[in-house]
């Protein structure tokens, strides 16, 4: 009985199985709803938007918990022009979206945030342009920012180190804005500091050239500077201020005011540690939840993810990351709360005419306000206010936002990067409880002194005097191996080779240039640099200038000298004297102003002369009208008389052109009035012919020399003297990222008449020997002093160096164990003073002929 009844229970089973399976192919699930996302970036911002869309694909691939999918229209300006900027947006709201995201510009912004809130259309960006304000009237803004505002953390820091003064320099005017707001937080009456100085800057060159202004007018005083500008920038600066000779370090403390410091500060670059910097974090690496996204974002393909597959995140790529789920978070209360909330739309948006007709009895979304309304966003208003009311734990911390749409109830860390240490927090800062100091746990840097002692290392080198040169030998000698080079750089890789306790091979660069990025090599780079990228060569030691281009790829030693680019000119053929070089001794001018005396001189003392009654005399005439006085047997009265006056207007010229000659003529003024004028331009001429005289002297003897240009500005306003420079070199890359107006007009005339570029130094210089005065060649000071040292003694230097700059000697791969032991020993030969200038000139002396300098001097003593 017992069995029938188990049997019959497995068949009942069996029965619903069947039908509940035929049930549930009869009602298929409903498809997952599709909410509809517009974005808008600005160019360059790659890393923001991999993170975008990096956000976007987690949520869409968490099938076990979320309620819908987000689909994103991405659109990417180039442009703040409104018009066409609205046209975008337009189309954005024509596309049925539910929210905006973006990252773009101030001036783009501005039209964004009014469609937004006229339009009633969500909004979130991660950050805002700091001249945003809220709306006044109390409306409600539409736009929410994920940056917090932290200009309080900047006023609290600056306390926290007890300083006093601050130099304020920043490069955007979101940076002027921001410190508007830190003056504003200085409350009258409890200002613990001052801004003593701000300067706004355009490129690393305006930095510089500042902090050398302030470096002389006090160069023992503390500086603390408040840096506001790019990640990119700030970096440049840092390197820039190490390795310039003339600046301070250990008096300078660099405080970072944006959030770059979670951006990658490469710790290979030495010269990040050499200087106190001080900075933001916003994101927390220590947090589970960021390490398990570092892991997945550093395994992002940068190919088809631009600006991801790195160990880190920037702070506008983790707010918009952030962004992202903010939005997800708004969405889904409102799903849970009310399911079918937006379910008549997106079933919409799947037809073929999307927002075509209307949905819950209300009008689709247009921007054409000529009917005289405008219809906004339907649930626009529930979207925002649910947005203000999400949290959650984002890359960037706890995510709160109070009624105005600003975020709340959030931390910062201060983080310092100090001398051979890597970077560590040193505080904390919220918006609550201020800044709260934390004991810093400081880590030395990892030094790597592995290197293969019994190894042959290959040294790449480029002929270059007078650093490398071939060795002449002598009669009866061979030469080989590294006995065929001589010069400077030689030294120096014995002097490192001799303290490492290696073995060295040198070769010659086989395509004769220093290094340049070239996408058409093998590994992306030419030169001496492709070759180390390639590893082809293990060392590189040459002239070569150290470059932020370059120290991504290679390390670079210490600097052994600093310079500048420099011009250089044929040396002009001296003028000898022409027919009119008695004028030289005085300008046009000073002539002019001559002659004007002589005219003036002269009409006066006509005029005086006229008016002076002792000028005038009594004359008797004969009968021949010549006044020699009375005939025999004549009377007085019967002989005809006349009233003369000398100092006609022929005459007055006459005697101030004597006078002036150091002549003289018969004539002189009798009345006190033209004694006196007379006697001024005697004095006059004195001075002005005895001036003469012995300027003149010099003129006619010494052999002037004329150059068409003395400086940088002469070069640029002209077109008869053509100019170039290295291709592909420092010098070019320096003008061709210039963002001077001067650099960069020399730039575009060189780039429209690519013939002035040259592929060497060598084939510049004779160009510039052979070109009779109409080429002058670009090139760094101490190839230029010491080829205008050599014979044919053809060639000069003109005008300032335009720049300034660190050279190294030494060049090592990126992934070589040898680079801080090559530090050391080169650290060990600056005490010892193997690599001073001293050493540098005597090392030079042994190869310059000085004939140039003779002949020069020869010349002068027998003038």
């Amino acid at each position: 009985m017992s069995r029938k009844i188990m049997e019959l229970t497995r068949k009942v089973v069996v029965l619903l199985a069947v039908l509940g399976g035929t049930a549930a192919n009869s009602n298929p699930p409903m498809p997952t709803e599709k909410f509809p996302l517009g974005a808008i970036f600005e160019q360059g911002t790659d890393e923001i938007q991999s993170a975008f869309k990096f956000a976007m694909l987690n949520h869409n691939l968490n099938v076990s918990s979320r309620r819908f999918e987000l689909q994103a229209y991405v659109d990417v300006i180039n442009t703040a022009d409104a018009f066409k900027l609205s046209r975008l947006i337009c189309n954005q709201f024509s596309r049925g979206v539910f929210a905006m995201l973006g990252a773009v510009s101030p001036d783009s912004f501005d039209t964004l945030h009014s469609y937004s809130n006229t339009f009633q259309m969500p909004f979130v960006t991660p950050w805002f342009p700091e001249k945003v304000l809220q709306p006044s009237s109390g409306a409600l803004d539409f736009a929410i920012s994920m940056r917090p505002d932290y200009y309080q953390a900047i006023i609290d820091t600056v306390r926290y180190y007890g300083w006093d003064r601050i130099i304020y320099m920043y490069d955007s005017h979101d940076g002027l804005l921001r410190l508007q707001q830190i003056y504003q937080g200085l409350r009258p009456g409890n200002e613990t500091f001052h801004v003593e100085t701000v300067k706004r800057i355009a490129n690393v060159s305006d930095a510089i050239e500042f902090l050398r202004t302030i470096e002389e007018l006090n160069r023992w005083s503390r500086k603390h500077i408040v840096l506001d500008c790019s990640t990119e920038l700030a970096k440049d600066i840092v390197v820039s201020h190490v390795r310039d000779i003339t600046l301070g370090k250990r008096t300078y403390h660099y405080l970072l005011s944006g959030l770059v410091m979670d951006d990658r500060w490469e710790s290979e670059v030495i010269e990040y540690g050499a200087i106190n910097i001080t900075g933001f974090r916003i994101v927390d690496t220590s947090k589970k939840y960021v390490k398990e996204f570092l892991d997945s974002w550093k395994r992002l393909d940068p190919a088809t993810s631009q600006g991801a597959g790195k160990e880190l995140i920037s702070a506008q790529a983790a707010l918009m990351y952030d962004a992202v789920f903010v939005l997800v978070e708004a969405f889904s209360k409102i799903v849970r709360k009310k399911p079918d909330q937006f379910r008549a739309y997106t079933s919409r948006s799947r037809g073929q005419q999307a927002f075509s007709l209307p949905a819950n009895g209300t009008r689709t979304m247009d921007c054409n306000m000529s009917k005289g309304w405008v219809t906004p966003w339907e649930h626009g208003d529930k979207i925002s206010r649910y947005l203000r009311k999400v949290e959650i734990s984002g890359l960037t911390g706890d995510i709160r936002f109070n009624e105005d749409g600003k975020r709340q109830n959030y931390t910062l860390h201060v983080v310092e990067m100090t001398v051979n240490s890597a970077m560590v927090k040193v505080a904390e800062w919220s918006d609550e409880a201020g800044l709260t100091p934390v004991m810093a746990k400081y880590t030395r840097l990892k030094t790597d002194m592995n290197y293969e002692r019994n190894k042959t290392y290959i040294v790449t080198t480029i002929i270059e005097e007078p650093y490398i040169m071939l060795r002449q030998p002598e009669p009866g000698e061979t030469l080989e191996g590294n006995d065929r080079f001589e010069g400077y750089c030689k030294d120096l890789a014995d002097l490192v080779a001799k303290k490492l306790g290696i073995n060295y091979e040198l070769r010659i660069v086989k395509d004769g240039q220093y290094g340049a990025e070239n996408p058409d090599v093998k590994g992306g780079w030419d030169g001496m640099v492709g070759e180390l990228v390639r590893k082809e060569a293990d060392i590189a030691i040459a002239s070569m200038t150290i470059t932020s281009e370059r120290e991504r790829v290679i390390d670079f030693s210490k600097p052994f000298m600093s310079l500048g680019i420099s011009i250089m000119i044929k040396r002009p053929v001296k003028q000898k004297p022409g027919v009119f070089s008695f004028l030289n001794p005085l300008s046009k001018e000073i002539w002019i102003c001559v002659l004007f005396s002589f005219v003036g001189v002269s009409v006066v003392l006509y005029i005086v002369s006229r008016f002076s009654p002792f000028e005038w005399r009594l004359v008797n005439y004969n009968d021949k009208g010549k006044p020699f006085g009375l005939l025999a047997g004549e009377q007085p009265d019967a002989v005809p008389q006349a009233t003369v006056n000398e100092f006609s207007i022929l005459n007055s010229f006459w005697f101030a052109l004597g006078a002036f000659m150091q002549q003289g003529c018969d004539i002189s003024p009798r009345s006190i009035s033209g004694r006196i004028v007379g006697s001024v331009w005697w004095f006059f001429t004195l001075i002005l012919i005895s001036s003469y005289t012995a300027n003149l002297a010099a003129f006619l003897t010494v052999e002037r020399m004329v150059t068409p240009i003395n400086s940088p500005e002469d070069l640029a306003a002209q077109t008869e003297v053509q100019y170039g420079t290295l291709i592909h070199g420092s010098t070019w890359d320096f003008f061709r990222k210039s963002q001077i107006t001067l650099y960069s007009r020399m730039w575009e005339y060189m780039n429209s008449r690519k013939h002035v570029f040259v592929k060497t130094y060598d084939e510049g210089i004779r160009r510039v020997r052979t070109s009779k005065g109409k080429y002058a060649l670009l090139i760094e000071s101490p190839k230029n002093d010491y080829t205008n040292e050599r014979e044919p003694c053809d060639t000069m230097k003109v005008g300032r160096n335009l720049d300034a700059k660190g050279k190294t000697g030494l060049l090592v791969g990126a992934m070589m164990g040898g680079k801080n032991a090559s530090d050391g020993i080169f650290r060990k030969l600056f005490r010892e003073g193997k690599l001073s200038n001293r050493m540098l000139f005597s090392t030079l002396k042994a190869f310059i002929e000085l004939k140039c300098f003779l002949f020069f001097q020869k010349l002068s003593i027998m003038l």
